[in-house]
């Protein structure tokens, strides 16, 4: 990739005990969001914390905007979230990113009015002025959050960033890095909440035991299919058997969250294109079915990521 504000290659680290990560090439462009994902154990905060100059790599090499990964050019233009975080309960919000506004080198009279503005954005606040023992720990990951922010960086590497936030949390973060996208900002993702990945990231790549799996966008990933869903009564297994070989299309009995009952049941095809759903719903219908529900089935990167790891070993946090 032309231009890559990340580029690693090969970038490797051993720790003689099988884990850690092998041999991996990475480019991400500008304003990009990426989303890395896998199970636990599989190598993905090792990754990022050669990234962020934390861990020196046993092989191969990376850069951050051109400069060497772990030299201080590179670290100016950066924030990290770390999965682990933990910060001064003695002091307040505001002093935290104080502290950490001067370990980036900024004088306090140019942090001060960024620190308030960071605060609101993260849904802090007024609260700020309290210690932060008194914080709950969504209101420490919204801090955490801020403190990767406060050198207002070009790049942001977060570590599972909301993942002690509720519903209402994660939808904040995830529309305050929406914005930080339109500004221009490359975030790089590392979470379990796949559906922040999917509605965040232009590109996603699937970590396992160290070994990258599978890098694309997410359409490529998801290589989604057409695919339909039909709720029909009077059905019987030599009607579906007949619709089969009279359409030559790929349809199947599903179970649903509405559980079919007696001659009531699901039925799931996969289409061609949009417009043959009109055929088919005539179909059933001349049949003598009766069509209660029809709708349009989403492909999801969980059911992704579950059927790409099904049937292979991964290390796993207890391994």
């Amino acid at each position: 990739m032309k231009n890559a504000v990340v580029d690693a290659r090969g970038l490797t680290k051993d720790y003689g005990n099988g884990r850690g990560c092998r041999d991996i090439t990475i480019q991400i462009g500008q304003g990009e969001a990426f989303g890395f994902l896998g199970p636990n154990g599989a190598g993905k905060s090792t990754f990022v914390k050669m990234l962020v100059g934390l861990i020196r790599p046993s092989g191969g090499r990376a850069f951050i905007l051109g400069e060497p990964i772990g030299s201080l050019e590179a670290r100016r233009h950066i924030g990290y979230l770390p999965e682990l975080y933990r910060y001064q309960e003695w002091l307040s919000g505001e002093e935290v990113l104080q502290l950490h506004a001067r370990l980036c080198g900024m004088k306090d009279s140019e942090s001060k009015p960024s620190i308030k503005r960071l605060l609101d954005e993260v849904g802090i606040g007024l609260r700020g002025r309290d210690r932060v023992k008194h914080y709950s720990k969504g209101m420490q990951q919204r801090l955490g959050l801020a403190c990767a922010m406060v050198n207002d960086p070009q790049i942001i590497f977060l570590d599972e960033p909301s993942s002690a936030l509720d519903p209402i949390g994660r939808n904040e973060v995830r529309m305050m890095l929406q914005r930080l996208r339109s500004q221009g900002k490359t975030i790089f993702l590392n979470s379990h909440l796949l559906e922040d990945v999917e509605l965040l990231c232009d590109r996603v790549a699937l970590l396992n035991n160290g070994d990258i799996m599978q890098t694309g966008t997410v359409a490529e990933v998801l290589q989604e299919s057409i695919r339909w869903r039909l709720r029909v009564g009077g059905f019987t297994p030599f009607l579906l058997t007949w619709l089969v070989e009279n359409t030559g299309l790929s349809i199947v009995q599903v179970d649903h969250p509405s559980d079919s009952e007696g001659d009531l049941v699901w039925l799931e095809a996969e289409l061609e294109d949009d417009e043959q759903i009109g055929w088919l719903n005539n179909l059933v219908v001349e049949q003598g079915l009766t069509l209660y529900e029809v709708h349009k089935v989403k492909a999801r990167l969980d059911e992704w990521f579950v059927g790409a790891l099904t049937g292979i070993s991964h290390r796993g946090e207890h391994s």
